[in-house]
This record gives C-alpha cells, structure tokens and sequence, in this order.
C-alpha cells in the first residue's frame, strides 16, 4: 500500500509541475516579453496612456503629462510595434520615449521618466511612414 501511495503522490506532483509549464506558456510565460532597451532611465509614475488599437493606429494621438511622469503604451494591434522618438532614424528628440522599446501584440510598457519640459514626436520605428503610428507627447 505505502509503494502505491508514494507512486500516487510523485504522479500527482509531475501532473502538477506540467499544469504550472502549461499555464506560463499559455500566458505568455516570460520568455516571450522581449527586454526592454538598455540604458535610459526607469519609468515615472504614468500619467498618460496611449493605446496602438486594433486598427492599427494610436489613440490618442496627442497626450499631456507633468514633468516627471511617464507614458504607458499598450499594443492591441495583432502585430509588434516599437514605439520610438523622432526624427527618425535618429530617435534622440526626446528618449526617454525610446524606453517604451519593442511590443508585442497584447503587451505594454512605460516610457522612461521624461524629465524636460518640452513637445516631443513619437512614431512607429517599425512603420515609420504611417501617420496612424505618429503623435506628440507635451511635457509640462
């Protein structure tokens, strides 16, 4: 009995170590959320959100945030964007904005901190013609 018992048991914790791998991969696990690009900063409080939504353009185009805060951007579109300064390729208007870097569809992430105030471009490094993909953050 005690042989059935300890094979029930080992059984049980296989079954739920595949469970644990298969939910990590069904939501998304980490391996798939790409870095966020080096140097930079780190993230303020955030005091704007724009979303790439799924007819592949930001709204809204234009946002406002205080000195110090940062922009979150959410991808709802189907495919990657990277979210970068302008000009392009140059990216170095304002790069705290560089930090939002890389995004899979259903992904988010934070600007760095931006700390000047000043009107800063954004758009799509991915897609760096399409006008759906452009807008101004205004840091006052």
């Amino acid at each position: 009995m005690g042989d059935i018992v300890r094979t029930h048991r080992q059984i049980v914790k296989h079954l739920a170590v595949a469970a644990g791998l298969a939910l990590a991969l069904a939501c998304g696990g980490s391996s798939t959320a790409p870095s966020p690009p080096a140097g930079g900063g780190s993230p303020g409080p955030i005091g704007a959100t724009i979303t790439i939504g799924s007819n592949g353009a930001v709204s809204p185009a234009t946002v406002t945030i205080n000195n110090g805060e940062s922009v979150m951007f959410v991808n709802s579109h189907n495919r990657p964007h990277q979210m970068a300064s302008d000009p392009h390729p140059d990216h170095n208007q304002c790069p705290p904005i560089n930090g939002a870097g890389t995004l899979d569809a259903g992904q988010s992430r934070a600007t760095f901190a931006m700390t000047t105030s000043r009107t800063c471009g954004f758009h799509d490094h991915l897609d760096d013609t399409n006008a759906s993909l452009r807008g101004t953050i205004v840091i006052r």
